[in-house]
């Protein structure tokens, strides 16, 4: 005896999946569902055979398809999914406490799971239709065509250079300025080492009685920049006696003449 479908099926199922069934013994039948993508996809498919809005959906009317459904692919021995399985149980009690009455300690209610389970038919519905009207917008390559883009105009540049030997050799040397290392050379002046003046400020100071200035220090000979380099070395000579305990320093005010004494 070959496999029939009812007319209940016949209305949702694919065509070449009825006509598989159609075709095969009742002994033998394996199919699995393949005409939609999850239970909420079939909700949704009952829901509109209904031919009513989704915000005035009978929710009972529409468990008991689910359900009807569920059972008729049992007996056509159909291999449902888990997820069909468990929608179904799920719709199932869902029914039964719509139809009870009501337990004012259960949370959420079941006029609550009810209208969460119509927002979701709701969005899908609204998904499927978004994403059928995007695919029936005309594709790049397919219905419409990009222009072609220019292809422009190429520029070829040639550079003639004219120049005297004058500008050459003027080039020749900004380049070889440029290029050419820098040599710092210190020009060679006399000064006058600290160690020279600590033994000279060292034996004046010990032929002398009576405070002195600083600059009676320099030797006679000391003019222009060595005698700068006299002055300030014999400044430093003197503050390195006046550590060590040799000499005495006064001055009576800021840039006053400084004057040096031996100690006693």
């Amino acid at each position: 005896m070959k496999g029939t479908v009812p007319a209940y099926m016949k209305r949702f199922c694919p065509a070449e999946v009825c006509s598989t069934i159609a075709a095969m013994d009742d002994d033998t039948l394996t199919i699995d569902i393949d005409g939609w993508e999850g239970p909420l996809d079939l909700l949704l498919a009952l829901a509109r055979a209904q031919k009513v809005d989704l915000r005035q959906l009978s929710i009972l009317d529409l468990v008991q398809q689910y359900l009807d459904f569920v059972e008729q692919a049992k007996r056509l021995k159909l291999e449902l999914a888990a997820d069909y399985l468990v929608m179904a149980a799920w719709l199932a009690f869902l029914k039964s406490a719509l139809l009870l009455p009501r337990d004012p300690e259960q949370e959420p209610s079941p006029e609550e799971l009810a209208l969460r389970l119509q927002l979701r038919l709701e969005r899908l519905q609204a998904m499927r239709e978004a994403g059928a009207r995007l695919m029936a917008h005309d594709r790049v390559g397919r219905d419409v065509f990009a222009r072609a883009a220019p292809e422009g105009l190429r520029t070829v540049r040639k550079s003639v250079w004219q120049a005297e030997i004058y500008d050459l050799i003027a080039a020749y040397g900004r380049v070889s300025a440029r290029t050419r290392p820098v040599m710092h050379i210190v020009a060679e002046r006399p000064v006058m080492t600290l160690e020279a003046a600590i033994e000279r400020v060292s034996r004046l100071v010990g032929q002398r009685i009576d405070w002195a200035t600083i600059e009676s220090f320099l030797p006679e000979d000391a003019t222009g920049g060595f005698r700068k380099s006299a002055l300030a070395s014999s400044f430093l000579a003197a503050l390195e006696l006046a550590r060590r305990g040799k000499v005495e320093l006064r001055q009576q005010q800021a840039f006053a003449p400084l004057y040096v004494r031996g100690t006693a």
